[in-house]
Formats: C-alpha cells, structure tokens, sequence
C-alpha cells in the first residue's frame, strides 16, 4: 500500500509517471479528471478521433484549456502539458511515454493498440474488456516476452474482483464463487439502443449532461458486459464457469453466502471455484433489499471448526451453516480509480489482474430471428447478446466471440436464442484482429 509515496519519489526527481490515454469517452473521461491531482504523473498525451469531443472532456472534468494545449508531444514533454490528438500512432511513438491506457471499447482497435504498445516496450493497461476476453491471455504472454506489465484496469469490476480474489487466497482461503452485482431480468437479453434507457429510468436531463452512450450501457443491461467480465475474471484468476454460463440469482449482501454456494452444500452454484453475477431484482421484478447492483464479492468456506468459529466470534455474515462467508465492495469508480492500475504497472512492475488462463469465451447469441444476408452489429446492438462459455464448449461448438461480431454478414438464418457460429459468417482471416485470435486458438488451444 505504498503506491503513493512512489509517486511522490518519482515526482521529487522531475521523473512523473507519462501516460498516453487511446479514448476519452465515460472511462478515459473519469481518469482525465483525476490525473491532474495525482503527484508524480504526467497525462503526455491523449487520442481520440473525436478531438473536439475530447477537449470538451477535458473541461467538463475541470482541467483549464492551457493545461491541455499543446501543439505537439515533444511540447508536452518539455512542458508538462498534455498534447490531444486524433491518432493513436503519433501517441504510441511518444518519447517518454511508459503506459499506455487502451481506453477505445472497440475490440479490433484495443487488440492492434495493445500489441503495437508491447512491441514498443510500453506497459499496458487494458480497459477494453471486450478485446481482453477475445485475445488478452495472447496478448499477455507477449508482454511478458518483452518484460513489461499487461494489465486489467483497477476501478473496473474485474479487477477488483481479482483483488478480492487474491486477498482470500492469501490468507489461505478456498474461493467459492467469485463476481458482482448487476440488474438484471431473463427478458434484458432482448433489449437494444432504442429501449435501454427505458431500463435504466435516466431522465432526459442526465442524459443530456452526460458521457452515456446507449449501446455500452445497453451491453450491461443485455448480459453482455457481465459475461465479458466474468470471462475476463475466469481468465485472470483460474475460476471456472458453470457449464451454462451465468445463472443470475437475486442475492442481497446479507445473503451472499447463502446464494453463491454449491447446490449440494443448499447454494444455486453447479460447483466450487467458479464466477457468478447476482441480480438486483427478483424474477418478478420486485428489488432484491440491500442489492449488490454496483457491487462485487467473493465468496469462501472456513475449512475447519476453529476458521468458522471465527466467522462468528468476529461477527461475518455466513450461510446457514456457518461454513461459507462473503467479502464485498458496494461499489467500483471505474476510471477515478484507475491510477492504481497505471501505478502499479510502472513502479512495481505488477498488473491489477491479467489474462493467465484461458478458461471462459463470450459467444455471439441471437437476440432475435436472424436471416441469411443480416449485418451483425456487434455488443450492446439489436442482433446479438455475448454468452458466457467454458472455452471447452465454445470451441466444441465452433461459436463466433462476441468481440469478432460486429460488421459481418450471416451466411445461415440464426433463430432467437441460438448461438452464432464462426461457419455461419464469413470472416476476413487476414484482418488483424482475426488473425490474433487465431493465432491465440493456435498456440493456446495445443494446452
């Protein structure tokens, strides 16, 4: 915990963390309003191919305009300034740049960024989940090749599940279940851009004032997000998913233990050491009291009768039984927390999570009667929600990744609920982000 007194030795020595940031949408917009108060780092640059949308970010998050004006990287530099941009080259080819925040959500983008930055030497920190999931333990094994950090972003569920994750192992406890909280109903998987904000009840006036884009925030209402997510902990932590993927139980915090237990100890879960998302509302819609909704957990079992004893001598909540017990966080800042991630990257050569297994895979599902000829239009759209699979049984299937799913056509009508498989579309092999995942399937799938 001593990540700031590092920050305050590199900024004794003139020597600030340099950052570059690749998007400055909700997320990246978060961490441009912290990093101006953090010591010891300096924002060198950020791309986005909307600059005007970029600088008005940057206002709205209380920088003043002679602090991001910059005519150039090398001015910035010399200044300590931040350079805007609209490409991401330019800022990948920095001079005293250290890490790179992939912050775009456009999996083909955040792949390409992420491998072009490992090749420079650049640390990584991934906020794109999306291209996490499809080519991230890839992606890994390359940046540890070149000795540097690949890196889950801190603030963003995952990792801090991974966090909670770690703690209980540390200290020599078996993890039961492992996850967050989300709202959720069976019939969201059918929502799209056009009845998300329905969902959601934001008034005109939120929505106008601020970063909301319908299709992200309609991939969590969907079940997208939360089965990107849930890989991308599976992943990075060695939990394996159920066999059906997400179950999606109603579960306050005081019921935690009791809920994401295996069944054969009275639970909903098919087994121990997995990830599972528990729903803020019940199936009839009623809301679920004390709901984990913006929350993460993890859950585990005290072994022996003196571990359980002390459950209760130290007042956890427990199951019934008094053998499971939960930890949770109510809530995530995503991007205003995300200076953890870089910190750690930089300083203590360490990831807050990372892609080391290869265990879950997010499969393209039709939210509707899809025809021959019909553009998919990828996560958060109108034609297909991401399920949660084991790899096993993805590739079993032959199913299309949610994150390759975007601006191809169907050559086979798919019916609502069915998966997309890689033979019903045609894929470019010689696009990169399909050549990355082939060559992941290649090396990884031989394990």
């Amino acid at each position: 915990m001593n990540l700031h007194r590092l920050l305050q030795g590199r900024a004794r020595d003139q020597n600030p963390v340099r950052i570059g940031l690749i998007g400055v949408g909700k997320f990246g917009s978060m961490f441009v309003s912290q990093v101006r108060r953090t010591t010891g780092m300096h924002l060198l640059a950020a791309a986005d191919l909307d600059v005007k949308g970029a600088r008005a970010a940057f206002a709205r998050t209380g920088w003043d305009e002679s602090a991001y004006d910059a005519r150039s990287v090398d001015e910035a530099l010399k200044t300590g300034k931040t350079c805007l941009l609209d490409d991401a080259q330019t800022l990948l080819d920095a001079p005293g740049l250290e890490v790179v925040i992939e912050c775009t959500g456009v999996p083909s983008l955040g792949a390409r960024h992420a491998k072009l930055a490992i090749d420079r030497g650049l640390h990584v920190v991934m906020v794109n989940v999306e291209a996490d999931v499809l080519v991230g333990p890839w992606l890994a094994r390359r940046a540890r090749e070149a000795g540097v950090v690949y890196s889950m972003a801190f603030g963003d569920q995952p990792a801090l599940i991974c966090e909670q994750v770690d703690w209980a192992r540390t200290v020599g406890m078996e993890v039961v279940a492992a996850g967050k909280g989300t709202k959720y109903l069976p019939e969201y998987h059918r929502s799209t851009p056009d009845t998300v904000w329905n969902h959601y009840g934001f008034t005109e006036q939120q929505l106008a004032q601020g970063d909301f884009n319908p299709r992200m925030f309609n991939s969590f209402l969907d079940g997208t997000k939360s089965a990107i997510e849930m890989a991308a902990v599976a992943n990075a932590t060695g939990l394996v998913p159920q066999s059906d993927g997400l179950r999606f139980p109603p579960a306050g915090v005081d019921h935690l233990a009791d809920v994401c237990r295996p069944e054969n100890a009275g639970g909903v879960l098919q087994h121990s050491g997995t990830v599972e998302v528990v729903s803020s509302l019940e199936r009839d819609g009623s809301e679920v009291p004390r709901d984990l909704r913006w929350g993460t957990y993890v859950t585990f079992e005290g072994d022996t009768d003196y571990v359980r004893r002390c459950f209760s001598e130290y007042g956890l909540v427990t199951d019934s039984s008094g053998r499971f017990s939960s930890l949770y966080r109510p809530s995530h800042l995503i991007g205003l927390e995300l200076g953890v991630s870089v910190a750690s990257a930089a300083l203590r050569g360490e990831p807050t999570g990372m892609s080391e297994y290869w265990l879950g895979d997010v499969i393209a599902t039709a939210k509707r009667d899809l025809a021959i000829g019909e553009l998919l239009d990828g996560e958060g759209g109108y034609c297909v929600y991401g399920r949660l699979m084991r790899v096993q049984d993805a590739k079993a299937l032959g199913g299309l990744p949610i994150g390759l799913a975007e601006g191809i056509k169907l050559r086979r009508a798919v019916r609502a609920g069915e998966p997309v498989c890689r033979d019903d579309v045609a894929l470019d092999p010689a696009a990169d982000i399909v050549a990355m995942r082939d060559a992941m399937e290649a090396e990884l799938g031989a394990e």
